[in-house]
């Protein structure tokens, strides 16, 4: 999975904000028995990462389905 994220922050403030979020994901993730690694690149060349280890065993946890969300502008009656 890669998930971008795209703000109008400057570069200063992207260096301030992105430890705090990769610290908020971090925590959130970390509580889930996966292996992951959060990598943030700011605009200024600045890389914060986070990486968690596989727990053995499957992730029992529930599953999720996907499902396209139609915009209502682009929707047809």
């Amino acid at each position: 999975m890669n998930i971008r994220f795209v703000s109008t922050l400057t570069a200063e403030d992207e260096a301030h904000f992105a430890p705090a979020l990769l610290r908020a994901i971090g925590s959130l993730l970390d509580q889930l028995p996966l292996a992951y690694t959060v990598r943030i690149e700011t605009t200024g060349a600045q890389v914060f990462q986070h990486s968690h280890p596989a727990v053995d065993g499957h992730y029992g946890g529930e599953t999720f389905d996907s499902h396209t969300i139609a915009s209502p502008v682009l929707a047809k009656p």
